[in-house]
């Protein structure tokens, strides 16, 4: 099978599947070489300019057609989708702790935020843009968040490894939060490891007072 005409048959199967493939699985399928399949799958990409209505993503090894953001409100005036703006400020900080932090319970989260972010885990779940993925062996077994595939589709990132660096990403919401500008204003966006050393020393105080007791 040639090149172009297997990136053909690979955009059949993704616009019948709807949903994501495993690069894995089609060339197992068509019986070619997974290079073969992810060349062919650059080639879609060509193909799909920033200006088509349709674009090809790729994340975590698996490949779906999905529709141009750049026409977003175009199509959601029609189709009705969730939007983005649907996540509130709150939810897009969250889930960017989330997303650096993970796996990590709803405390240490609002710990990071100052503020309390129940409403915004929530709406996260509600969006498929974080799950639960185990239990934290503390008192409680609080529950654990991670990041789903769908955040990486919905912020058009391959794998977590493409994320700036947490420190970077604190920096930049720490000029944005001082800039006038309100953005985040409300929160105060706090250390990871400062939160962490607190949690630490509070557990210790905790277990001491728990000693004296018995």
């Amino acid at each position: 099978m040639d090149k172009k005409m297997l990136s053909s048959v690979i955009e059949g199967i993704l616009f019948v599947a709807g949903n994501a493939v495993e690069t894995k699985l089609i060339a197992e399928k068509l019986e070619v070489k997974h290079d073969e399949v992810k060349k062919a799958i650059e080639e879609l990409k060509k193909k799909h300019t920033e200006n088509d209505g349709i674009n090809v993503i790729t994340f975590k090894d698996k490949v779906q057609l999905t529709s141009n953001p750049k026409f977003s409100e175009e199509i959601s005036s029609v189709l009705n989708p969730i939007k983005e703006k649907a996540l509130t400020k709150a939810a897009l900080e969250t889930v960017a702790i989330i997303a650096y932090q993970q796996p990590i319970t709803r405390m240490e989260i609002e710990q990071v935020r100052g503020v309390s972010c129940d409403y915004a885990i929530q709406l996260l779940l509600t969006h498929n843009l974080i799950e639960v993925v185990g239990r934290k062996d503390a008192v409680g077994k609080p529950l654990l968040f991670g990041t789903t595939d769908e955040f990486l589709k919905r912020f058009e990132i391959e794998s977590l490894d493409d994320l700036p660096k947490y420190e970077e990403l604190l920096e930049q919401i720490k000029v944005i939060k001082n800039d006038g500008n309100g953005l985040y204003r409300e929160f105060e966006v706090r250390d990871f490891d400062e939160v962490q050393k607190e949690q630490l020393e509070q557990e210790q105080k905790e277990n001491k007072q728990t000693e004296k007791q018995e």
